[in-house]
């Protein structure tokens, strides 16, 4: 038997999950007297039995654990012994459909019910040890925290409550955000909540939680404001929707009881979605005007720019795509490495996987630069930070030219670790979100896309213009790693990755490095090209930052930083030739759009409508390179470089006629930020 939601999975996830299948017939086939059908993935015990030491009753199901699924570095996939099959009752409440392992739980509020046994074994809350050791990202548990993630022990959702005004505050602090007092305490919930956003993850799976799986956002019946990611459970993903009520009940996993929810049995009309704390045009309010006619931005120019080879599974140390990149880049400022005097990266040195190639230490380490100034780090203005960061060194003379560069290499990253010879990163998760296998920032993004299309009327089409218009334009650069046409029912036929999102609204994972020179403009008319000059940057945040916890009419992070841009130029989107928007989604991409003014919010279905206005020649040319989507996850820098390539002139067949205004965003649901740029003529 293969299931359906195997036949909707990605390749590598069909081979995976025929052979788990197989698995599972076999005990099928060696207890062949104990067994009955039964839909999902998983058997029905028709009469008593015992495998491997584990007495079994009839109405029980058996399930197979994807943690079971081991993979050496032959790639062959091997898995341990029948015995490791674990079971669940079969009442209504007890084996969910799609999402969640199947271990002990109980209703909200219910003190007396105690753990669910599986009649004739050993409590159910048994299997947690195997949960947990399977290897299901489980959160780390801090004094802060405790109270939350063990709070199922007797069957109670509980939130941190500050006690001066009342109010509830998630993720737990020790202060309260709203009235800024310091004396907090525990207050048990309902356990109600109101379903605000959910995504089907079909791409993404994780030992002890198979895919297909359903993330979930609530929002709970005592205060709206708190929100919780989670899995909704026992239910058909096809019969959620926005607005139902949910109950909460509690999974074991070691320790820990993880909150998931399910459709209450009682559900009446359809509740409206929460208030928002920032609505739109809230935010744009917040937006602090400019303190000083003086601006940074006049000061800096960029000066040069420098790409290495791009492309997938490359398999070269990423440190030499940085110097390859940075050495491409001096040189086309007419430069040399000994007028270096500033470095700036994102993220920086850290644990970053196929992120990051070590940081400025690494590359100072490897040219010998010896900076007076120098920058590294993830908290600052989305991926190009780096260069708002350089613009404000050199306005402020701790520097005349600083290099700034951008790494990613994580299809050869992925490449290593499926072959074994990088160890995935183990132990707690200090975040709110990876527990409930929300890996990636598609399962919250995909949320935000979800309530626009629920709230404005957008469509997957809309998204789709995007993914077209990339294409389009990608065909027409050499250096873009898909460039085949597309049409649009190639785009809606693509398999899915996590609703609504499919292959084609993802961005390409690749090798590669971008770099960019800034420099002090009083440098730049002694250089070799014309330089770009900067004439506004924006960067103020306006909304929670936690992805759970923020907006819920449009993506995070892009509207008061568009807000900020305009408030220091006399510029406005009219004079804007050719926007390079951040698109490591589609949806990230309409966002912008509509963020930055070119439309108004939720008015991008309309706006996007047909591909015209993003084409090339349309009022708003998107993305000329091909973007993230079909260039290549460059991570925000690939834009930046596009959009210096079209302010030179040197786009060749994809070249913006006229291009003297650009826009450029990188980020956008994280911290993120803005450039206008402009040519010297």
């Amino acid at each position: 038997m293969t299931s359906e939601r195997f036949s909707r999975c990605p390749d590598e996830r069909d081979r995976l999950g025929r052979e788990r299948e197989t698995l599972l017939d076999s005990a099928t086939e060696e207890f062949p007297r104990f067994f009955a059908p039964a839909p999902g993935d998983g058997r029905t015990i028709s009469a008593g039995c015992e495998i491997a030491g584990r007495r079994f009753e009839e109405g029980e199901r058996l399930w197979l654990s994807w943690a079971m699924a081991h993979r050496d570095p032959d790639d062959t996939v091997r898995y341990e012994t029948i015995g490791t099959i674990r079971a669940c009752a079969t009442s209504r409440r007890s084996a969910p459909r799609v999402g969640g392992s199947v271990l002990a739980r109980r209703d909200a509020g219910d003190a007396s019910q105690g753990l669910r046994r599986v009649k004739g074994s050993p409590r159910v809350a048994a299997s947690a040890d195997f949960a947990a050791s399977a290897g299901r990202p489980l959160p780390l548990v801090t004094e802060l925290n405790a109270f939350f993630w063990t709070s199922g022990a007797d069957g109670r959702l509980r939130i941190q409550e500050c006690t001066s005004c009342a109010a509830l505050v998630h993720p737990p602090q020790p202060v309260c955000r709203h009235c800024r007092g310091q004396e907090m305490g525990v207050r048990a919930v309902s356990g109600g909540a109101t379903l605000i956003g959910f995504t089907v993850s079909h791409r993404f799976s994780l030992p002890g939680l198979p895919a297909p799986y359903v993330v979930a956002q609530v929002a709970l019946d005592e205060d709206p404001r708190i929100r919780l990611t989670t899995n909704a459970v026992e239910c058909d993903p096809g019969e959620l929707a926005l607005g139902m009520r949910m109950e909460v009940v509690f999974e074991q996993a070691g320790e820990v009881w993880l909150p998931l929810f399910r459709p209450a049995a009682e559900q009446g009309e359809a509740v409206p979605p929460p208030a928002d704390e920032d609505e739109p045009y809230s935010a744009i309010r917040q937006v602090r005007p400019m303190r000083t006619t003086e601006k940074f931005e006049d000061k800096a120019a960029l000066t040069g720019i420098g790409a290495s080879w791009l492309g997938r599974r490359l398999m070269v140390p990423p440190l030499s795509l940085t110097v390859q990149a940075c050495q491409a880049a001096v040189t086309d400022a007419g430069l040399t490495l000994d007028d270096i005097d500033g470095l700036s990266s994102y993220p920086g040195a850290g644990a970053h996987g196929g992120f990051a190639e070590g940081g400025t230490t690494a590359l100072e380490s490897a040219l010998g630069i010896r900076p007076t100034w120098y920058n590294g780090g993830s908290e600052t203005f989305g991926p190009g930070g780096s260069l708002i960061a350089a613009m404000l060194a050199v306005a402020g003379g701790l520097a005349r030219h600083v290099l700034c560069f951008r790494t990613v290499w994580e299809s050869s990253h992925a490449e290593l670790v499926k072959q074994g010879r990088i160890p995935l990163p183990g132990g707690a998760d200090a975040g709110w979100l990876k527990p409930f296998g929300a890996t990636s920032a598609a399962h919250t993004l995909a949320q935000n896309a979800q309530r626009h299309m629920h709230r404005y009327g957008t469509t997957r089409e809309t998204l789709g213009w995007i993914a077209l218009n990339q294409r389009a334009n990608a065909a027409l650069n050499p250096t873009a790693i898909y460039r085949d046409p597309m049409t649009m029912d190639d785009y809606l036929q693509a398999r899915p990755i996590t609703t609504p999102f499919g292959l084609y609204d993802c961005d390409v994972p690749c090798d590669g490095a971008v770099a960019v020179v800034v420099s002090a403009v009083d440098t730049a008319g002694d250089l070799a090209r014309p330089p770009v000059l900067v004439e506004a940057v924006g960067t103020q945040i306006t909304e929670r930052i936690e992805w759970d916890q923020s907006t819920l009419t449009h993506e995070p992070q892009t509207i008061g930083q568009s807000a900020h841009l305009w408030t220091r130029t006399s510029l406005r989107p009219a004079d804007v030739d050719v926007a390079e928007l951040y698109d490591g989604f589609t949806f990230n991409c309409l966002s912008w759009i509509e963020a930055l003014g070119f439309c108004g919010i939720g008015e991008a279905k309309d706006f996007l409508d047909g591909g015209k206005n993003i084409a090339r020649d349309g009022m708003l040319p998107l993305n000329t390179h091909g973007g993230q989507l079909s260039h290549g996850r460059t991570h925000g820098m690939g834009l930046v470089h596009e959009a210096i390539v079209q302010l030179r002139g040197d786009g060749g067949a994809r070249q913006v006629a006229g291009a003297r205004v650009a826009v450029v965003s990188t980020g956008g649901l994280a911290p993120s930020g803005v450039l206008l740029l402009r040519s010297d003529t």
